[in-house]
């Protein structure tokens, strides 16, 4: 099959032929319709993700078609439009059992712990357990599209936020996930406050439901500004980035009693930041949650906000490529200037 195969970190990729995968007897063989590139991509092509090795497809963001099934799998039959979320659990284990397959011990992780969906073909395990049939007329695109960041801002929004009508919801970082999570935000009826450095990320955010905007590259101090704007501060507020200095103006932006949730992944020197925690996390007392990924039995409450028209994924698609685009635009996300959610939807050219 054809496929982007990285040999060397911060390198490009070479689109070359690779063998096919083997149908796990439990799992499924898809055909890959459409890949979204990613950040997490981007890290895994640095080097900086420690589950990645070479050499090594990337892509976990993927929707498609089964074209082969083991002899073990149930639920699904060939023909099916799918996708999956990126953390595939073992389904019997006591987390996976109590509908937390993110926190499963024995978890796979799509295009990092095995190769991924910048591919013509993709297996998944145990695919009764981690498959997502995809909703009729959904695009192939728009559902990679969605892929971790629509899914992982779900999750984060809704399950660990808790997110309520007329709170304020303060975003910083307007990439793909912290766009998605703006969009989820404004269908839930909460107000929305987006922060970026990308003038035109803040333009996408203002469009997809944010109420208001702060340019954090022009302001000195983001969290006096957020809770200004936000009359006291924001009663959820997310890291999207995964930065220290993201990190620091969340947990400073929140008002007394507030809960930070944790989406953006803290690599390298950001994954031990200092923590100010008799001013924020005592004396405000505030919370920290962490979030990563979201399990396949979720997916049908985010379809049904889709199908309501509450939420309108497609919209974060502002760019398609082909497989041989793929060195372009992980390139491209060396700074943050990229706005919206760029999908290959040409596995073939």
């Amino acid at each position: 099959m054809r496929a982007a195969l990285l040999s060397r970190y911060n390198s490009p990729t070479e689109i070359t032929d690779v063998p096919d995968p083997t149908c796990p007897r439990d799992g499924a063989v898809i055909a890959v319709r459409a890949c979204g590139v990613c950040r997490s991509d981007h890290h895994a092509w640095k080097g900086a993700d420690p589950d990645v090795v070479l050499p090594h497809v990337m892509g976990h963001e993927f929707a498609g078609e089964v074209i082969e099934i083991g002899t073990e799998c149930r639920a699904f039959s060939v023909g099916d439009r799918v996708t999956a979320p990126f953390i595939l659990g073992c389904g019997t284990c006591p987390d996976c059992r109590a509908g937390e397959p993110t926190i499963c011990n024995h978890q796979e992780v799509i295009g990092f712990t095995g190769w991924g969906a910048f591919a013509e073909r993709l297996a998944i395990p145990r695919a009764d357990f981690n498959l997502v049939r995809l909703p009729e007329g959904m695009d192939f695109a728009v559902a990679a599209g969605m892929g971790c960041r629509v899914t992982t801002s779900f999750r984060a929004v809704v399950d660990r936020a808790k997110l309520q009508p007329g709170e304020w919801l303060s975003v910083h970082g307007c990439g793909g996930v912290g766009l998605s999570a703006i969009m989820i935000g404004a269908a839930l009826g909460a107000r929305v406050l987006a922060v970026d450095v990308n003038p035109e990320s803040l333009k996408l955010a203002r469009s997809l439901g944010a109420n208001t905007t702060l340019d954090a590259s022009g302001t000195q101090d983001v969290g006096a500004a957020v809770r200004d704007l936000t009359q006291g501060g924001a009663h959820v507020s997310l890291d999207a980035l995964g930065v220290t200095e993201t990190f620091h103006n969340s947990l400073k932006s929140l008002r007394k009693l507030g809960r930070h949730v944790q989406i953006g992944m803290p690599l390298g020197r950001h994954a031990t930041p200092e923590l100010p925690l008799l001013e924020l996390v005592y004396s405000r007392q505030i919370t920290l949650h962490g979030t990563r990924g979201i399990g396949a039995a979720r997916f049908a409450a985010l379809f049904d906000m889709i199908s309501a028209g509450r939420l309108a994924p497609e919209r974060l698609v502002t760019k398609r490529i082909s497989l041989s685009g793929l060195n372009a635009a992980l390139k491209t996300m060396d700074g943050y200037t990229v706005a919206g959610v760029t999908v290959v939807d040409d596995m073939a050219a």
